[in-house]
Order: structure tokens, then C-alpha cells, then sequence
């Protein structure tokens, strides 16, 4: 009986698989290491920028494992169903008295420590979240309240002399491998000192994007429809500051800190630029590394930290910010992984599983209410939200979560609609005022559609790109542009014609859908854009993403025509000059362009959205395909765009001249795409398909490293792709999804070899836009 009384009072610990996944069981800290499970442990180290400085703990005597010898700053294990941040603030708050928010841990890689020590008798096999502490002087030692039972002393000591210690393999110091998995810690810090190579590397990415300024001509608009303009520039800038905050929850208090120091030195202004193209401190061109560290963050002071010392002001630390881009952006916990999403949806209700899943709505953790900013000495703070809570993580809809920026964007939006003189524009902003704040889309969506105005309008949340990790949420986004009415006219026979070539295309006619509808396209003049619009810039997009009005209305798409031009005359018509063979590099032109780019988001609109699983069950594309839907999806546009304009050809609805022209615009389209990175969805779409075409001989490497087309296979290749993406969309086949872009989704050489081209010629990747009208509004 009194061992199981032990066994109840003893810290229960998730049980983890050999690849750090969740199995569901739990059990006591004691039976783990006897039996060597694998679990988790936070690390947390607290680094002192001016002095270079780790803060050591020395373990108390009467610790089971390593008793007596120097370690790190401050550790301990994740307790079954607690999240690594919490167990990372509540272990520095216990055992060294320092009370931080969430902004103050940077997670800087897992840890897989795997020993055996005490004669056999305790198995450690931990994987530890190391977190990094970032203060600017070292903390006082008699500002610290040291928890007797885990840790009898503190001291500081440089990050170099530490990592010597460890190499000698000193009995005073707990080991670790500083030529292994620990010896990140030590390459981070590094990184943070080199100005002159970061200079060099920033102002080589900013090569990478060809400034050009975007205008439109507003002479076709109202005087009362410029005047809502002012409005609408305005609100298009609140979503830009809602976007900021979705990607990251300190990337705000980062670009204010940027902004405020961009004068300061020459590498403050490069971070300062190339911060403004990113959004974010990863470079979208670069598979989303850091760009920046967080030693180049805010400072931020609490003087509340730690226990009062006389003659000190307190606690100063850097805002931190992840250097790994988390996958989940601010949308969920960035401790949560699937698995967890996962058993946590199962015990809600229908209602409840829509909402988790759904794109207007954030998840939260009950455990971390508390830290979102300020601080709280009493740690019932943060237990309190638990209490009659049996998960510990929860749903917030968009209006809750930002809602005095949304109230804000839909005050402008209401004026905005009560000035225009555009009945069909009025309708749209005030439906969307009024979604903004009610999170409920449907009838300003429809209005959207809808829309016919000179003056043109897309605000709200849309894209679901910056959610990899299952591809669910929304981010918020704004374009707005003035209509080109002849370009408009000329394109009606592609938004005409979407329900001939849903019944032609290339799959099984079980899966083909007969509620395909004429979809509206707009060609429009863009005069700025805001939110989720960064790095490479998108030439036409094609919404609404609800499924429930794909399957009632179908979708409108709109075409940002000098957005077009300017990519082509700077970016694909010197790539198509450098990787194409003389001999077709003719064939390369703006109409074989910007007609596929039109085929593209048509074909958005066509194919499997609403499906039926082979098991009778109801569902969506993206539902099943997850993180993997947006690389397939743009794949499929891309892919079913080229054989929608042969089929168009070949019914002569189109010029014969084009066929030839559209193949090798493509090719030289792939190697622009393929460089926004294999990380970014259109990047490895583009990937998929280059390889997949080169695969079938219908895209030919020469010996002088360009490349062409063969006329005689590429129809057959494209057909070949088309059906294969149709399909596993239409079963819902994540698996099969996945092998193909695993297979084809990747760098290969052919490709190595036409991005070093054009990367030894500098040819410009994409462009950053300049908007002359939009500015002087803000100004």
C-alpha cells in the first residue's frame, strides 16, 4: 500500500516513441528511467549578451542523477499533458526565482539525450526543448531564490570556457557532446557576432528583388470613390498589422524595434529592408531560415524578475523569436504537435471539430493564460484557467483575438461603403465590415464575387500558406487596384468555359463535379497591397477558399496585370535569355505568360474540392490532405492550367500560335518559381512538375546547360500529371500525396543547374513593390 501511495504522489511522464511522438501512455517519473522510456525535459539557459556569459547551476546533493555538479541554468521534466513552455517558465520560476513572459524563451533545437548512469539502475532517454534566455547584463546572484532541493549554488562563466570545460570532460560539469547535438548551443551564440558577414549575406538577398514602383491610373474613378479609397488603404494597413501578429507573437514588438534602430548603423538599415520585404525574421527565399537573431531584437526591462537587489534597475532580456519558422505560425501553440491536435479533437463535438479545423478561429493553450505579456509572482495566475478544463487546449474565434484591430478596419470599411458610389462596391464593404466582426464570411464573399466596380476591393482572411503545419488557418490580406475594363472583357471566354473543361478533364468521371459555374475574372491595375503579401509577390489569386461556396457559386479570381509585367520584362524574360536554347527562346512572350497565369487560377476553381472517401464519408481536399494540400494545389493549377489551354486550342477558342509558345513560357516560368524556395507552397509545386516532365523526356538538358521543350512527348507528360494530382485529391489520398511530392517535390540537378545560372548572372528572383499612391495616402 505505501508504494502505491508513492507510485500516486510521484510526477507522471508522457511516453514518448523513439521519434519524440506521443503514445498516449503515461507513467511515473521512477518506472521511466527504470525502464528507459523515451520522454521529455526542458532546458533552459540564461545567456548575458555583454559579458558572453551561460549562467550554471550546481545540482543539489541530493538529486538522483548527477549530483553536486555544475549544469544548466535551470531544467526539469514535462509533466504528462503540461506543455514545454510552461514546464520551461515554471522550472526557472521554482528552482532560480525568475519570473519570465513567454517572449523571454527562445527554443532553439531538441536535445536527445540518451545515458545510462547510476550502475544501470537509471536509463535517461529525454528529449529536451532547449530554450535560450537572452539577458543584456548578467542577473545579480543575490537576485536569485534558489530552490534548495534541486539547486545549492549559481555562478556565470564565459560560453567559451564552458564549452572547453565540457570538451575536457570535467567531473565538476554534467557532460555533453560539444561536438554533437549540443554543440548548437554554442554555434548560435557564434552566429550573433558577425556584423561584417551579415552585412555581405543581407545584401545579397536583397539583390534578389528588383524594386519597381506600381501605379494606376485613377482618372476612371469617382470623386467619391477616392475619397473611400483613403479609407481603404487604411484598413488594408490594419491587416497588415494582424498579419504581423499572426506569423509570430513577438514578430510585432520586433518590427517596431527594427524600425526605431534602421538608422543606427549600416547593418541595422539591410535588416531593417530586408525585414520589410520577409514580414518576419525568415527569408522566404531561403527555406525559411532566420535571417535575423534574436540579438537583434527588442530589449525589453521587468523590474519585477527576480527578488529586489538595491542599486539595480532590473531585469533586461532581448524578445525572442524562434530560429526554426514555427510551423503551426501563432495559430496554435507552438509546443503542440499533431498528435495532440488530434486527441484533443476527438473528444469535441461536430460543431466544436469544425470550429478546430476551421480557418477563422486560433488554438490556445488553458496552461499558458498568463503569459501571454505581463508577469505574475503567484503561479495560480496560469493554474486558475485549468480549473473544470479537461484539455488543455481550447478554440479563439478572430473577433476575440484581434478584435480592436478588426473594429478598427471595420469603422474604415463602413465609411468607406457609405462614400462610394458603387452600389455592388458599397454592398461588399459593408457585408465585410460586418464579417470582421461576427467571423462569419459566407454573404460578403458572395459579394466579393459579385463585385463590379471600377475601383477593386480584397480584404479580409484568405490564404491558408503560413499554417504548414496542417493548413487550416486563415491569414489576412488586402489588395486593392482599379479595373481594367478591356483586358476584363477580353478574358470572359475562360471563366465562360469552366464547366466544359471540368467535364473533360483528365481523371475518372465518378469524381467529376456538376455544379462547376461560370467564374467571374477581373483584370485589375494593382495600387497596393498589405498583409499576407510577402517575399515573392502573387500575380493573380482566385478565391473564395470556403468549400461550402466553391460548391454553391464557384470561385472569381483576379489578375494583377502590372504585377505580370513587371515579372516578365524583369524576371522571366532574362531567365528564358540565360536557360533556353536559341532556338526557342523566341517562343518566350508576355500572352503565353499571362494566359497561363488566367488557366492557373480558372482551374483553381475545377477539379475535387468537396470529395467523397472511398469509405462513403464526406469531407474536403484540404481537410484530408492537411499541410500537403497547398504544394499539390498549386501543382494542379499550374499542371491542369497547360492542358485547359491545348484543350481551348485545340477547340479553337484559342490561336494555334500559342500552343508552341505557352510549353516554353512554362518551362523558363519553372526555374522563376522554383526559387521562392522548396519550402514555400508554389515553389514545390513547380518542383513537382519540372521534374515530373523532365522525368518523361518532355523537358530537355543540353550539353551547354539550357534547356527546350520536345512538342512530341510534353502533351502526353502534362495529361500523364493532370490525372495523377486529380486523383489522389479526389480519394482524399494523403499518402499517396505525399510520395509525390516526396519523389518529384525536391532540387534535382537539372535544376541545381539553371538556378546557379541565374544565380552567377544575378538575375533578379522576384520584385518588391513600390506604391507611389498608396504611400502618400499613409504618409
Amino acid at each position: 500500500m505505501a508504494q502505491e501511495a508513492h507510485h500516486l504522489q510521484e510526477e507522471h511522464l508522457d511516453v514518448l516513441t523513439e521519434s519524440g511522438l506521443k503514445t498516449g501512455i503515461s507513467k511515473p517519473r521512477g518506472d521511466i528511467h527504470r525502464d528507459g522510456d523515451y520522454h521529455r525535459a526542458v532546458h533552459v539557459w540564461i545567456f548575458a549578451e555583454n559579458t558572453q556569459e551561460l549562467l550554471l547551476q550546481r545540482r543539489a546533493d541530493c538529486k538522483d542523477s548527477w549530483p553536486g555538479l555544475w549544469d544548466i541554468s535551470s531544467a526539469g521534466h514535462i509533466s504528462a499533458g503540461d506543455s514545454s513552455l510552461v514546464t520551461a517558465w515554471r522550472e526557472l520560476q521554482e528552482e532560480l526565482g525568475v519570473i519570465l513572459p513567454k517572449d523571454a524563451f527562445e527554443m532553439i533545437f531538441i536535445f536527445l539525450q540518451d545515458c545510462v548512469i547510476n550502475d544501470g539502475k537509471f536509463i535517461n532517454k529525454e528529449f529536451n526543448d532547449v530554450y535560450l534566455v537572452t539577458t543584456l547584463d548578467p542577473i545579480p546572484l543575490e537576485a536569485f531564490t534558489l530552490q534548495e532541493t534541486e539547486v545549492s549554488a549559481v555562478k556565470y562563466i564565459s560560453y567559451e570556457e564552458y564549452r572547453s570545460v565540457l570538451a575536457k570532460e570535467d567531473p565538476e560539469y554534467v557532460p555533453y557532446d560539444v561536438n554533437g547535438q549540443y554543440g548548437k548551443l554554442f554555434h548560435i551564440i557564434e552566429r550573433r557576432e558577425s556584423t561584417v558577414a551579415r552585412s555581405l549575406a543581407l545584401q545579397k538577398q536583397l539583390r534578389r528583388y528588383a524594386p519597381v514602383s506600381l501605379d494606376a491610373e485613377l482618372t476612371g474613378l469617382t470623386d467619391a470613390d477616392r475619397e473611400a479609397l483613403v479609407l481603404l488603404v487604411n484598413a488594408a494597413k490594419v491587416m497588415d498589422t494582424i498579419f504581423y501578429l499572426q506569423v509570430w507573437y513577438s514578430n510585432p514588438a520586433l518590427r517596431d524595434w527594427l524600425k526605431e534602430h534602421a538608422d543606427a548603423s549600416e547593418l541595422d538599415k539591410l535588416k531593417w529592408m530586408y525585414y520589410v520585404i520577409n514580414k518576419s525574421p525568415w527569408s522566404c527565399l531561403d527555406e525559411n531560415e532566420a535571417f535575423l537573431t534574436t540579438a537583434d531584437s527588442a530589449i525589453k526591462l521587468l523590474p519585477e524578475a527576480t527578488r529586489r537587489v538595491s542599486h539595480w534597475k532590473g531585469l533586461e532580456y532581448r524578445a525572442a523569436f524562434p530560429m526554426l519558422k514555427p510551423p503551426g505560425a501563432n495559430f496554435y501553440p507552438p509546443d503542440m504537435d499533431k498528435r495532440e491536435f488530434e486527441l484533443w479533437k476527438s473528444s469535441l463535438t461536430a460543431d466544436q471539430q469544425q470550429d478546430a479545423t476551421g480557418f477563422f478561429n486560433i488554438i490556445k493553450r488553458h496552461s499558458e493564460f498568463g503569459l501571454e505579456s505581463s508577469l505574475s509572482h503567484d503561479t495560480a495566475n496560469i493554474t486558475q484557467h485549468l480549473v473544470g478544463s479537461t484539455h488543455d487546449l481550447y478554440i479563439v474565434p478572430f473577433p476575440q483575438e484581434y478584435k480592436p484591430y478588426l473594429k478598427k478596419a471595420s469603422e474604415l470599411l463602413q465609411k468607406a461603403g457609405d462614400i462610394t458610389s458603387s452600389s455592388s462596391l458599397k454592398r461588399l464593404l459593408h457585408s465585410k465590415a460586418n464579417a470582421l466582426c461576427s467571423n462569419d464570411y459566407y454573404e460578403s464573399d458572395i459579394a466579393w464575387m459579385e463585385l463590379d466596380s471600377k475601383l477593386d476591393v480584397t480584404i479580409g482572411p484568405y490564404e491558408t500558406y503560413e499554417d504548414t503545419l496542417f493548413g487550416y488557418k486563415a491569414t489576412f490580406e488586402a489588395f486593392i487596384g482599379v479595373r481594367d475594363d478591356k483586358a476584363t472583357a477580353q478574358l470572359k471566354l475562360f471563366g465562360d468555359n469552366l464547366k466544359i473543361l471540368e467535364q473533360n478533364l483528365p481523371m475518372e468521371s465518378v469524381y467529376k463535379s456538376e455544379d462547376v459555374t461560370a467564374a467571374p475574372i477581373r483584370v485589375i491595375h494593382l495600387l497596393y497591397n498589405a498583409g499576407d503579401v510577402k517575399g515573392p509577390q502573387t500575380v493573380a489569386f482566385n478565391l473564395p477558399n470556403d468549400e461550402r461556396i466553391v460548391k454553391d457559386r464557384g470561385t472569381s479570381m483576379v489578375m494583377l496585370k502590372n504585377v505580370s509585367e513587371a515579372k516578365f520584362k524583369h524576371i522571366l524574360q532574362p531567365i528564358a535569355d540565360v536557360c533556353i536554347t536559341k532556338e526557342q527562346q523566341g517562343l518566350v512572350d508576355f500572352e503565353s505568360f499571362f494566359t497561363h497565369t488566367i488557366c492557373h487560377e480558372c482551374c483553381h476553381g475545377i477539379g475535387p474540392h468537396s470529395i467523397t472517401l472511398p469509405n462513403g464519408e464526406k469531407s474536403t481536399v484540404r481537410l484530408e490532405l492537411q499541410e500537403l494540400h497547398s504544394a499539390l494545389e498549386e501543382a494542379k493549377a499550374d499542371i491542369v492550367g497547360l492542358w485547359a489551354l491545348r484543350f481551348l486550342i485545340h477547340q479553337d477558342w484559342l490561336p494555334k500560335s500559342l500552343l508552341e509558345s505557352m510549353y516554353v513560357s512554362f518551362l523558363a516560368g519553372c526555374f522563376r518559381s522554383v526559387r521562392f524556395g522548396l519550402q514555400e507552397a508554389h515553389g514545390k509545386g513547380q518542383a513537382l512538375q519540372f521534374n515530373w516532365l523532365y522525368d518523361k523526356g518532355a523537358f530537355i538538358l543540353h550539353p551547354n546547360e539550357t534547356f527546350s521543350v520536345d512538342f512530341s512527348k510534353v502533351e502526353d507528360a502534362v495529361e500523364s500529371l493532370s490525372r495523377e494530382i486529380l486523383t489522389i485529391q479526389a480519394k482524399g489520398d494523403k499518402e499517396a500525396a505525399d510520395a509525390l511530392l516526396q519523389k518529384y517535390g525536391k532540387m534535382t540537378q537539372p535544376l541545381k543547374i539553371a538556378l546557379q545560372k541565374l544565380e552567377d548572372i544575378q538575375v533578379p528572383v522576384d520584385i518588391a513593390p513600390i506604391f507611389p499612391i498608396a504611400n502618400k495616402i499613409l504618409e
